[in-house]
């Protein structure tokens, strides 16, 4: 019973974690490493996330510079940023790309937080799934008499605080990437 509380336990994590890494691709008002964790960019003919070729900077709170290891690739790392949804307009002064973080129009704002409650929500739904894979697997011990009734009604009353901690804590990250998005 212990196993199947600890696996529980670690997949809610995990599942908080990479929601947590998801918001960090939603773009806010401020520069953020983390906004080009998605871009790819074509190196010797394969896609090569860019912060394998290159080093991102944020020297102010509205800029990005990105500089490259190998000079040749400016251009195609201009291009990836140009075709990702980042919506952005690079600046390439041939050693080094600067990107200005305009400010987010208000309904574009409403945009990005309604996002990041979808993810929110879809993050929740991933830990009721993996509170009812517990479950079954509680019931699955009972049925062939591993553990008694008792242990598994104790393991599920556990399973469901575990439960509903993981999804308190998403809707507290959820809500202040939300007030994040919405402050000027």
């Amino acid at each position: 019973m212990e196993t199947v509380k600890a696996k529980t336990e670690d997949k809610m994590k995990k599942s908080v974690a990479s929601f947590i890494e998801e918001l960090g691709t939603i773009r806010t008002g401020r520069a953020s490493a983390a906004l080009f964790d998605r871009v790819s960019v074509m190196y010797f003919g394969k896609p090569t996330p860019l912060n394998q070729v290159a080093t991102i900077s944020i020297p102010e709170a509205r800029l990005v510079t990105i500089q490259p290891w190998d000079k040749s690739i400016i251009k195609d790392i201009e291009k990836a940023i140009l075709q990702s949804d980042l919506s952005l307009n690079p600046n390439n002064d041939g050693k080094v790309i600067r990107l200005n973080i305009p400010p987010l129009t208000e309904q574009r704002r409403k945009e990005l937080a309604k996002q990041a409650k979808g993810m929110a929500e879809n993050r929740k739904v991933a830990i009721r799934n993996i509170r009812r894979e517990a479950n079954d697997e509680l019931k699955k011990k009972q049925k062939a008499s591993e553990i008694t009734e008792d242990q598994e009604k104790t393991g599920a009353d556990a399973i469901q605080k575990m439960t509903d901690k993981y999804i308190a804590e998403i809707a507290k990250i959820a809500e202040a990437k939300e007030k994040e998005i919405m402050e000027i």
